[in-house]
């Protein structure tokens, strides 16, 4: 009892001493951190609520009414439904299915099996429709090796609602698998042998004992899914608007670039629907999650619970089928197609050049949409790791209701749909005071805030689980020994941490450097990113030079993947060793 008292007491004296030596007036500090907190994350929500309702000179629901009574908004908001949930129940299937293979059965090479499930989560959704269409779509890769075959096949049409669903599907079965692998793992395997001790059957044990267990994990997997499913803008931009399908991503995007008398007013109200459905979806999430059961141990298991024998081989032969159809392959077939010399040309020597790689690297609006995404996801990424690293910190070290409802601020821009918060961005920086407009709105400015409003909560939550792994007691050490502030982070927390705080910083930054939906809203001449280029490429029919454009984003992605992989490993050695 004692000891848990003094524990306790360590825990308050510790932040205490660590903050006082940090900072002169820890209260002003937090003042200011909460101001800013305001400022950039909740006003811009209140103002686009606002806009929803504003009408002359007062407020009034008319543009709702406007809205909810065209016929159009209605098939829209079908498409959306449509699109979210099937690509979710995609997602689920296929994301669940891998996570119970790698948590529980014998298969070899689980490291890159890993690697390429993540695959379609790393590369931009824009990108992945691009490469899908080069492969499965008419003249695609696909056609024409069954053609080399004199197999007759008609290649699939991806401009379709089939083919959004399930390329989005494909893009966000990751995100399943990541929440749900380690539930798996953690779930006692005795649970499982009782069962079958008891009698019941593999099927038994599984929907009766680890479904439910597990649920928290697959379900928390889908609703991101779902949240993703709708704040996607590139798959239904680049696949849907050909075929003229919206969803409320696009259609939101059509309406401000319309610029009609009240095209701003009608976006904030698609905006607020939008944000709606996402709010029901969390509502169903805490419904489901708060009925379900919970694990007792955090012990990770990665020891295999089934064998597979004989059948091992049959199911590893699946699951690179389904990489090479598609991870493989698309990317391949996009890459080979970036070098033809024109669109639909044979996959023949003759027919490849490297021209339009040329006119890319030589076209100096594409060098600046690439030096404008890296300079935005640098910034976005230094802001993240000095911001969100405090804030994690004191989020871990003395949380208090302040502190956890200004993380319920941070995190409500990356929760909405991307368009939402870019019309919210417009709102409240093209007048922040009535009458008063700083030129913030129509600059690079307004993507910078924009970005650091919509990353910060990854940097944060990376630096939250950094945090957790040190023991308060390393600190206390530190400073029984005369080590404290500045000296104590130099030589032990910034070691100890680093490994997860440049984890979460690589993602910032390649978030960051491949976004597109919150960009296609707020980009001025003077500030097009590489995804609006790529945007543009596509929808002025240079489909040649949007695969080119892809195909090097991809090699980027996959060097800064690996890149950070191997950082990571040459950091825990040299901690080891010092160690």
């Amino acid at each position: 009892m004692n000891k848990d008292k003094n524990h306790e007491l360590k825990q308050e004296e510790m932040p205490r001493s660590a903050i006082s030596s940090l900072f002169v007036h820890p209260m002003l500090y937090k003042i200011i951190a909460i101001v800013l907190v305001v400022i950039f994350f909740v006003i811009p929500i209140i103002r686009l609520v606002l806009m929803s309702i504003a009408f002359g000179e007062g407020f009034g629901l008319q543009f709702y009414r406007d809205i909810l009574t065209d016929s159009r908004t209605w098939r829209v908001l079908k498409n959306t439904l449509l699109v979210v949930i099937g690509s979710t129940a995609i997602s689920l299937i296929l994301g669940t299915a891998f996570a119970w293979i790698v948590a529980y059965t014998d298969i070899r090479l689980k490291r890159i099996i890993q690697l390429f499930i993540f695959l379609p989560f790393i590369i931009p959704s824009y990108i992945t429709s691009l490469a899908w269409v080069q492969f499965f779509g008419p003249t695609g890769l696909l056609e024409s090796l069954f053609d080399s075959l004199s197999i007759p096949i008609t290649g699939w049409n991806l401009y379709s609602m089939s083919g959004i669903i399930f390329v989005m599907g494909i893009s966000h079965f990751p995100l399943v698998y990541l929440f749900t692998v380690n539930v798996f793992r953690q779930i006692p395997r005795e649970m499982e042998l009782a069962a079958r001790v008891s009698g019941a059957s593999r099927w038994a044990s599984f929907s009766k004992i680890v479904l439910p267990l597990a649920l928290p994990g697959i379900v928390g997997g889908s609703f991101i899914a779902f949240l993703g499913g709708l704040d996607n803008f590139g798959i239904p931009a680049f696949l849907g608007t050909p075929a003229n399908i919206s969803v409320l991503s696009t259609y939101i995007y059509q309406k401000v670039i319309g610029f009609g008398t009240s095209a701003f007013n009608e976006a904030a109200v698609l905006s607020v629907i939008l944000g709606s459905i996402a709010i029901i979806g969390i509502s169903l999430q805490w419904l489901v999650l708060r009925k379900s059961k919970r694990i007792e141990t955090m012990k990770v298991d990665h020891q295999p619970r089934y064998y597979l024998g004989k059948k091992k081989w049959l199911v590893e032969t699946i699951i690179w089928l389904f990489f090479i159809m598609t991870s493989i392959f698309p990317l391949l077939s996009m890459v080979m197609t970036s070098f033809l010399k024109a669109y639909g040309l044979d996959f023949v020597w003759e027919n490849f050049s490297l021209k339009n790689y040329s006119y890319i690297l030589t076209r100096d609006s594409t060098l600046d949409a690439i030096m404008t995404s890296v300079k935005l996801a640098g910034v976005t990424t230094i802001i993240g790791i000095a911001a969100g690293t405090v804030f994690a910190y004191f989020r871990v070290r003395r949380a208090n209701t302040a502190i956890k409802l200004m993380e319920n601020a941070i995190t409500i821009p990356y929760a909405l749909p991307g368009t939402v918060l870019a019309l919210a961005m417009i709102f409240a920086w093209m007048e922040p005071i009535p009458g008063w407009n700083p030129g913030i709105y129509g600059s690079a400015a307004i993507l910078y805030i924009a970005y650091v409003t919509r990353f910060l909560v990854l940097q944060v939550r990376s630096g939250i689980t950094a945090f957790q792994q040190v023991d308060i007691e390393v600190e206390e050490a530190a400073r029984i020994n005369g080590t404290n502030g500045f000296g104590k982070w130099k030589k032990i927390m910034v070691p100890l941490i680093a490994p997860g705080i440049f984890g979460g910083a690589m993602l910032v930054f390649l978030s960051a450097l491949t976004e597109l939906t919150v960009s296609s809203l707020l980009y001025s001449s003077d500030s097009e990113t590489i995804g609006v280029s790529i945007l543009s490429f596509q929808q002025s029919g240079y489909t040649l030079y949007s695969t080119a454009f892809s195909s090097l984003i991809v090699g980027l992605i996959i060097v800064g993947y690996f890149t950070l992989f191997a950082g990571q490993a040459l950091w825990k050695r040299k901690v080891m060793n010092k160690g």
